[in-house]
């Protein structure tokens, strides 16, 4: 009987020293290649936002799967360049006329004239800089060192926004056949499950692209007016900058806000205390109500869900993880629902299908 007993415990002590190994193996190849893995995860998310739109012009306009795809894939990437173009032209411009009065500009710091001997001679930065030339110089050439490693994460930069491409396309692409695949396997009883949370997942990813676009809009909208008001110059192009960085969520309308204050303390004292109480004032306002009840409205999440996923997930994955908590939180919703325990599951959303679905009669 002892012996046996022996066995048995050097069963289990073997099988939990296999599951040990298994999981640090497996721990270790995804930080092994983590930055594979990102670039996946974030083709993925584009794929199920742009899979409908492809789906929806195959159907009416162009029967080829591979050209249905193409075409919205060129489309996106349009209006990527028109949008970049909007933006950078304006400011290469602008780099080119201060570029132009750099030399008259810095001829006046240093006599403590124009606006930035101005602003340096009432900050006292004009004094330090004098009194610390010689520091200054040498930060400058410990500066110039690195520009290796910006040069390669440059590239770095480059080669993943090209693999994200590449990836996308060729998901959205395989959709119907992997698709296909999945319910061969899963055979009849679990086709339709499949479909309906398949569904649910690409109505939460565009829902939640949707709210956060219509955020952005709203943030650059109420940039351009105040910058309008307050009489800083190039308003449209600083708006459409400050809008594109509110895509990100919690962190994206700080950075809108250290851009447009730069611009409007530039332009004056008084413009950038104006644009900086109201970046001040209207984060808030976004981070605590219009990112919960616009996302929640399009996710179909829980206000307070919607918060407490974007503040855990960008504390643990960082700028990652907050733009990809809210989504994640609706298909880890979706999955409860369909094959979480009864008890646990999240209760439908209510709307005019769950309605008509009662029986006759039913009061609850």
């Amino acid at each position: 009987m002892s012996d046996v007993d022996d066995r048995a415990t050097g069963r289990r002590t073997l099988i939990v020293i296999g599951l040990v190994l298994a999981t640090a193996l497996a721990l270790g190849f995804v930080y092994a290649t983590r930055r594979v893995l990102v670039w996946a995860v974030v083709a993925a998310f584009f794929a199920v936002a742009l899979k409908p739109l492809v789906d929806r012009l195959q159907r009416r306009f162009v029967r080829r799967r591979a050209l249905a795809t193409l075409l919205v894939f060129l489309a996106a990437f349009v209006l990527l360049v028109i949008l970049a173009a909007l933006i950078l032209v304006p400011l290469f411009g602008e780099l080119g006329r201060f570029a132009d009065r750099a030399p008259e500009l810095l001829r006046e710091a240093r006599a403590g004239q124009g606006p930035v001997g101005q602003a340096l001679e009432r900050t006292g930065a004009r004094r330090y800089v004098s009194e610390h030339s010689e520091q200054l110089r040498d930060l400058g050439g410990r500066l110039r060192q690195p520009a290796v490693g910006v040069l390669r994460g440059v590239v770095e930069s480059v080669a993943g926004l090209v693999t994200v491409i590449v990836l996308a396309y060729l998901m959205v692409l395989e959709a119907p056949r992997l698709t296909r695949g999945l319910l061969a396997v899963a055979g009849d009883g679990q086709g339709e499950r499949l479909r309906r949370v398949g569904r649910e997942v690409s109505r939460t990813v565009t829902g939640y692209l949707t709210g956060n676009l219509l955020i952005s809009v709203i943030c650059g909208a109420l940039t351009f007016v105040v910058l309008t008001l307050t009489g800083v110059p190039f308003a449209a192009v600083i708006a459409l900058l400050v809008a594109v960085a509110d895509l990100i969520p919690l962190v994206g309308a700080t950075l809108g806000a250290v851009i447009a204050a730069g611009a409007g303390f530039l332009h004056s004292p008084t413009a950038g205390v104006v644009v900086l109480v109201f970046f001040v004032v209207y984060q808030q306002l976004e981070n605590h109500l219009l990112q919960p009840l616009i996302l929640s409205r399009a996710v179909r999440l829980n206000p307070l869900t919607v918060l407490v996923s974007v503040l855990l997930a960008a504390e643990l994955a960082g700028l990652l993880g907050a733009l990809l908590a809210i989504p994640a939180a609706g298909i880890v919703q979706t999955l409860l629902r369909e094959y979480g325990p009864r008890r646990v599951r999240p209760a439908p959303p209510a709307g005019p299908a769950a309605r008509s679905a009662r029986p006759a009669g039913s009061t609850d």
